[in-house]
């Protein structure tokens, strides 16, 4: 009756050998260190960055506990924070001896002190939130005037693109503060201007004055056109920088809108500001200009000298030589769906593969087909500086939007340039009004104070239960320290971030995890007092207790779903572990105490007593004491 098979208790064993093991890398902590990656994008680091690494530090008198080179960072892992701090400044100095133009980025970081073995398995302990493990704070504030007139400057190219396309003749398409302007002499030219703009230019709202013998049509954003580019502003930079922090592996950050124009900005991990300052702006940009080949132009690739033709600009390829470039925008990164790393089909070299929307696969066929023979340079915007990525010559009509970026890069260059892109451009430029450092001393404090909560709550609670339920409350107490066992592997498994929600969210699930025991031994004792025999008062206790913890733990389940869904930052943290411990609070608290007393109990097959805090009177056919 009370009896497990053979194989339950193996599967029980099996679960707690791999929840011990997932549980065991959140007690071993973080190491400072510092953090080396390239500051230009598209470049590596490589084995050399090493060893200038190595030397750096060896001059300084220090020595680094372990150096990761995965690639594309390099770590370096200290003793103390001192040392972090001083091997910082000496790495800085020594790759950077230029700090108006660094070439790489050193930062402050923390790394889990993980044994390699336990790596090996896929074992990491839990992201920690800001709140924990320290980290910076950002507010951004949005320039919406800014994406406005980025928006007017496109209506600008898009409307003389469209009275070209209907042959409209027009005196002009111009910027005239927020207005775009339209010059008309012709009555004709006016109706068909007029009739073109209400059909495709909705947004706009015309004003038709008249100014001598020409007609100008004066066009504003409509007050719900404009409040729509800014929301929409809003939630690409918002998307621009989730992705550009995901993708260089920041672990769990917090990117969420705070009122009509500002951003939140949370990166847990990161110590210093100047690192996440940098993280924020490393956001690329294409634009794609046609070369000046002008007799001037050419003289200025030709000597750096020389002076660059009005209406130019000058910028270097990834070979250092110049290019001169007119500033005329044909294509943005906007006009870009999707940008993928590939080998060209004929010479096999890496390439990245650009893929237009329709507006900018007709402006590139239209481009295209008008300057065979031409070059045509693309450009990568980061940081504010550009850099001419290729230049390649035009010699046929390309249509379809698919463009092939080509220029001798490595195979990791491309697929990091694709990424860049990918990323997109932000919609509207962004000014941090508030910055705020929580550091990791602070953090330690907060989990010091939060694992006391959670340590003196599961003693309370074993207190009672063994005193009140004697063995039956030494089995639930168990049963208890394998719940928070499974809690916390099942949330390293999942990679989730513990924040101080969370550590709430695991002292109520403790309390939670004890009620479903306190239900089972309390029909334990009903069925010894009805004068059930022990084994049969065992089996209907957890019986008959089943249902009624399956009822209450299925409403606390939905309760901690409901937040989840329409919760957001702290609240979802506490959700996520809230609903975690319950479904590992119904497995401990019914199956594997279930096992223990079967283990204990079930091989006596005359049971006369069970230790569960009552006495049963000797007429009785069973008694417990």
């Amino acid at each position: 009756m009370n009896r497990y098979a053979w194989w339950k208790y193996a599967t029980l064993v099996v679960v707690l050998v791999i929840a011990a093991l997932y549980t065991l890398p959140n007690f071993f902590g973080e190491a400072p260190a510092v953090q080396v990656s390239s500051a230009r994008a598209g470049h590596r680091l490589d084995e050399g960055t090493v060893q200038r690494i190595e030397q750096a530090l060896a001059a300084a008198g220090l020595g680094a506990q372990a150096i990761q080179y995965d690639g594309q960072t390099v770590r370096a892992r200290f003793a103390s924070t001192d040392e972090q701090i001083r091997a910082r400044d000496a790495i800085e100095r020594a790759l950077n001896p230029d700090a108006a133009n660094p070439a790489h980025v050193v930062a402050l970081n923390l790394l889990p002190r993980t044994p390699e073995w336990l790596q090996r398995l896929g074992a990491q302990p839990m992201y920690l939130g800001l709140d924990l493990r320290g980290g910076v704070h950002f507010l951004l504030q949005v320039d919406m005037a800014a994406a406005l007139d980025k928006r007017l400057e496109g209506l600008v190219a898009d409307l003389r693109t469209a009275l070209r396309d209907k042959g409209i003749r027009h005196g002009g398409v111009r910027r005239e503060g927020n207005a775009v302007t339209v010059r008309l002499r012709e009555a004709g030219a006016v109706r068909g201007a007029e009739d073109l703009i209400a059909r495709d230019f909705p947004d706009l709202q015309p004003s038709v004055r008249e100014e001598g013998a020409e007609t100008v049509i004066a066009l504003t954003l409509r007050p719900e056109a404009a409040r729509r580019i800014q929301e929409q502003a809003l939630k690409q930079n918002i998307l621009t920088l989730r992705n550009r922090i995901n993708e260089l592996g920041v672990a769990e950050p917090v990117i969420q809108q705070q009122g009509l124009d500002r951003i939140v900005v949370q990166l847990p991990g990161v110590q210093d500001t100047a690192k996440a300052k940098d993280i924020l702006g490393r956001t690329a940009t294409l634009e794609i200009r046609m070369v000046d080949e002008s007799p001037e132009g050419l003289a200025a690739e030709r000597d750096a000298t020389a002076p660059v033709p009005f209406g130019s600009e000058r910028y270097l390829d990834r070979n250092g030589r110049p290019v001169i470039v007119k500033r005329e925008v044909i294509l943005t990164g906007e006009n870009l769906t999707d940008a993928q790393a590939g080998f060209d089909s004929q010479t096999q070299e890496p390439v990245v593969n650009l893929t237009l929307d329709a507006k900018g696969a007709r402006v590139f066929r239209d481009v295209t087909r008008e300057n065979v023979g031409k070059r045509m340079a693309i450009l990568l915007f980061e940081k504010g500086k550009g850099e001419v990525v290729t230049a390649p010559v035009i010699r046929t009509e390309i249509g379809g939007g698919r463009v092939q970026i080509s220029g001798r890069m490595t195979t990791q260059e491309a697929n990091d340039t694709a990424l860049l892109l990918r990323a997109g451009s932000l919609a509207a430029p962004m000014e941090i009004i508030e910055e705020r450092t929580i550091g990791p001393s602070l953090g330690a404090d907060n989990i010091r104070m939060g694992f006391n909560s959670v340590v003196w709550g599961f003693a309370v609670v074993v207190a009672f239960m063994c005193i009140y339920y004697r063995l039956f409350g030494v089995f639930s107490s168990v049963a208890l320290a394998v719940n928070l066992m499974l809690l916390v592997a099942v949330l390293s498994m999942l990679q989730a971030t513990l924040t101080l929600p969370g550590i709430a969210a695991i002292a109520l699930t403790l309390g939670m995890a004890i009620d479903a025991n306190v239900l089972i031994n309390e029909r334990v004792r009903e069925e010894l007092r009805n004068g059930s025999a022990p084994q049969t008062a065992i089996h209907k206790g957890y019986e008959h207790a089943w249902d009624t913890i399956l009822d209450s733990n299925i409403t606390s389940l939905l309760a901690g779903l409901a937040l989840l869904t329409f919760g957001s930052g702290p609240v979802r943290g506490f959700a996520v572990v809230h609903c975690i411990g319950i479904l590992t609070s119904m497995f401990s608290a019914v199956f594997f105490s279930r096992a223990l007393v079967n283990l204990w109990y079930g091989r006596r097959k005359k049971l006369r007593a069970v230790s569960i805090g009552i006495t049963v009177e000797p007429a009785s056919t069973g008694k417990a004491g």
